[in-house]
């Protein structure tokens, strides 16, 4: 060890005492045979299949045929790489196409393509503070570290409104001055709780306030609305959403992410955000597969219904079983353990005895002392996969004693 390591050997041994330290599964996910893969515990042992449990390709769209064979096509085409930033040499046609197909799914006149959901986050909202001078942005306490990190890095004054609490968001608004510029920063989908944002009320806030709203629909893009434009279509508000920001990489089943607003906003953006400006632009390969990905789930609602079912009976054999499901209206299906400890124990004998892969969700995802298994069915995931997932998770339960379940 060199003298330079200490410190983070120190951090390292603190995330051990206090069995916060992540793991990575090995794993090699299977065309055509998902939610099942091939794990390794090390790199040089033989594989095991898994079911995995835990993947935000809520749908299963990253095998889908029409992904991967525009993916083939695309690569055929342009090659591995875009070749550059977007302003020096790497926006391709797929570039374009993707971006006009994204304003077509929400309706908006621009979109703008970034490397990830979060850096789309960040480099946005740090930006909007830039550009509007004495900006005052309202922040939900349960916005994704990605918006945390955006609004401190624009320099704007905030203030954190309790979680879906209108009435104190309210009470923030009345307070801050007519005149100054505002802007609401929300999520739609909250993934660690799988709650919904209370959309139309937030909506009619901003309009009585003269304030733009910012809505982060990661986890609800391709899951929500008859064309999939997340919960903004379902609750039929995506005309009051300023910015409205999504990602290719869960329900689309690709990678990157986006937003989607006004021409000038969009392009005021697309001028000034470093985290797009010299970023290398998403590869080819990846918008013809996110684009073909949200164009099917435009049309179909096959894949969103199935998804629906499977979660709700996931909720209900958890809550017979006596197991400690947290009541959820979304896709997204949390028990709470309360304890990393246990809950990286429980995941762990999920996966050596049961070859069942769920990840332990400890702080600083989730604050302490709400630590827990988040699950994700699939429309892929069967009625067998479920009671399985069930009978095991109760018998590693009770054998670790984490508290009482019922019979």
């Amino acid at each position: 060890m060199s003298n330079f390591d200490a410190p983070f050997q120190s951090y390292l041994d603190e995330l051990h005492r206090e069995g916060r330290y992540r793991s990575f599964a090995d794993l090699e996910r299977q065309v055509g045979r998902f939610p099942k893969a091939l794990w390794r515990p090390t790199p040089d042992a033989s594989p095991r299949e898994v079911t995995v449990w835990c993947s935000n390709d809520y749908l299963g769209m990253g095998q889908h045929p029409a992904v991967l064979s525009a993916m083939r096509q695309a690569l055929d085409i342009y090659g591995a790489g875009a070749g550059g930033t977007r302003n020096i040499s790497g926006t391709t046609h797929a570039h374009v196409l993707l971006e006009q197909e994204i304003c077509a799914l929400h309706n908006k006149s621009a979109a703008l393509l970034f490397s990830s959901g979060y850096v789309s986050n960040q480099a946005t909202l740090a930006t909007l503070g830039r550009l509007l001078p004495d900006l005052l942005i309202f922040s939900d306490s349960d916005n994704h570290n990605s918006m945390i990190e955006g609004i401190r890095q624009s320099g704007c004054e905030k203030r954190i409104f309790r979680h879906n609490d209108v009435n104190h968001l309210e009470s923030l608004l009345v307070s801050a001055p007519a005149n100054r510029p505002k802007l609401i920063a929300f999520e739609s989908v909250y993934s660690m709780d799988g709650d919904f944002a209370p959309l139309q009320d937030i909506c009619g806030l901003a309009s009585r306030y003269g304030a733009m709203t910012y809505l982060d629909e990661v986890h609800a893009v391709g899951m929500y609305g008859a064309s999939g434009a997340g919960l903004a279509e379902r609750e039929g508000v995506s005309d009051r959403i300023t910015i409205l920001e999504g990602t290719l990489g869960k329900a689309f089943g690709v990678m990157g992410g986006y937003i989607a607003s006004s021409v000038s906003i969009i392009d005021a953006v697309r001028s000034a955000a470093a985290g797009f400006i010299f970023t290398t632009a998403l590869s080819p390969v990846l918008c013809e597969g996110a684009r073909a990905s949200i164009s099917h789930l435009r049309r179909s609602s096959l894949e969103r219904d199935l998804q629906q079912q499977r979660a709700q009976s996931l909720k209900e054999a958890l809550r017979l079983a006596g197991l400690p499901v947290m009541p959820s209206p979304s896709h997204i299906v949390p028990v709470m353990v309360g304890d990393p400890v246990r809950c990286r124990q429980l995941a762990a004998a999920l996966m050596e005895r049961y070859s069942i892969y769920v990840q332990p969700i400890n702080y600083p995802t989730v604050p302490r002392g709400t630590e827990r298994l988040r699950f994700a069915p699939s429309p892929l995931h069967s009625q067998a996969d479920i009671d399985y997932l069930v009978q095991s998770l109760g018998e590693v339960w009770r054998d670790l004693q984490v508290h009482p379940v019922a019979a």
